[in-house]
Parts: C-alpha cells; structure tokens; sequence
C-alpha cells in the first residue's frame, strides 16, 4: 500500500487529509464532562467536526494527556 503525502490525499488538490476523531464508541461522560472512551471533553466532541487540522491535534493531544491520568498502563 502506498503511503500518502503530507498535503494529504495525494490527489494533487493541496488539501490535507482531516484528522480522524479518536472516538472508540465507547461514549460515556464522566462528572467532569470528560468522555471515557476517547478523553474529549463534551465540548471538544460537539465542536469537532467544525475544527481545522491544527485545532484537532491540539484536541488530541490533550485527550491523550487526559488518557494517562490515574492510568497505570500508560
């Protein structure tokens, strides 16, 4: 399988690809409004598909943070 380029789909339009949400359909809200599954906060996940690349990284990187916290496997 050939990988694609950095500007994305490789269709020559010099669009990037979108971030992939991180949920795992495992949706469930904790008290702090923190989603178990993929650690987004609810408004993170309402405003996800409105968010650019930049803005979903960001996203990701804090749910990862949010992921290792009180997790000993991580």
């Amino acid at each position: 399988m050939a990988e694609q380029s950095s500007s994305g789909g490789g269709k020559g339009d010099g669009e990037e690809t979108p971030v992939v949400s991180p949920c795992v359909a495992v949706c469930l809200l904790n008290t702090d409004d923190i989603c178990t599954g993929c650690h987004r906060s609810a408004e993170e996940i309402r405003d996800w598909m409105s968010l650019d690349n930049t803005e979903r990284r960001a996203v990701l990187k804090k749910a990862h943070a949010r992921g290792k916290i009180g997790n000993p496997f991580a």
